[in-house]
């Protein structure tokens, strides 16, 4: 499906996350056909950026849907 996507998508990859590995994000990543951001957390493992990756997104959404 990612390479069907058109729609901007804002990715996070954990690089020490032993659940999703980030190879999978990257994979999805890679294949996504829309326009696209990735934050990379290279210290992080499961729970990513945390309360920092929710303002982030919170912020990324602001500016996609001014009104």
């Amino acid at each position: 499906m990612a390479a069907r996507a058109d729609v901007p998508a804002l990715f996070s990859v954990a690089l020490m996350d032993d659940v999703c590995p980030p190879s999978t994000v990257y994979a999805a990543y890679n294949h996504y056909a829309g326009p696209k951001e990735i934050e990379v957390y290279t210290y992080n493992e499961h729970e990513g950026g945390g309360v920092a990756r929710d303002e982030l997104t919170i912020a990324w959404l602001r500016e996609r849907f001014r009104a």
